[in-house]
């Protein structure tokens, strides 16, 4: 398994805008991407502008073929804007 984080300081005036684009993104990840396992969309009521994502792959070349989908590319563009920072982070699963 192949797993990645990001966060995502959202600009305040354009947080309500984001998280439907968001929300679509990733309900879109998990029915049209075989490879795509786990897509939560996370925020927290004391810090609105921050968006956490949990995703959770078959493997990084899965998760490269996210990059590529027309859904999410379509994401990306809409949102440019409206990020202020964003951080990306990839794990994969040790072995036991």
């Amino acid at each position: 398994m192949y797993a990645v984080t990001v966060v995502f300081q959202i600009k305040a005036e354009v947080v309500e805008d984001f998280l439907p684009l968001m929300i679509a993104n990733a309900e879109a990840s998990l029915k049209d991407e075989p490879g795509c396992r786990q897509f939560d969309v996370c925020t927290d009521p004391d810090r609105p502008g921050d968006v956490f994502l949990y995703e959770l792959y078959d493997d990084a070349d899965a998760f490269q073929a996210h990059l590529q989908t027309p859904h999410f590319k379509s994401f990306d563009a809409k949102v440019a804007g409206m990020i202020a920072q964003k951080t990306v982070r990839t794990y994969a699963k040790v072995a036991s």
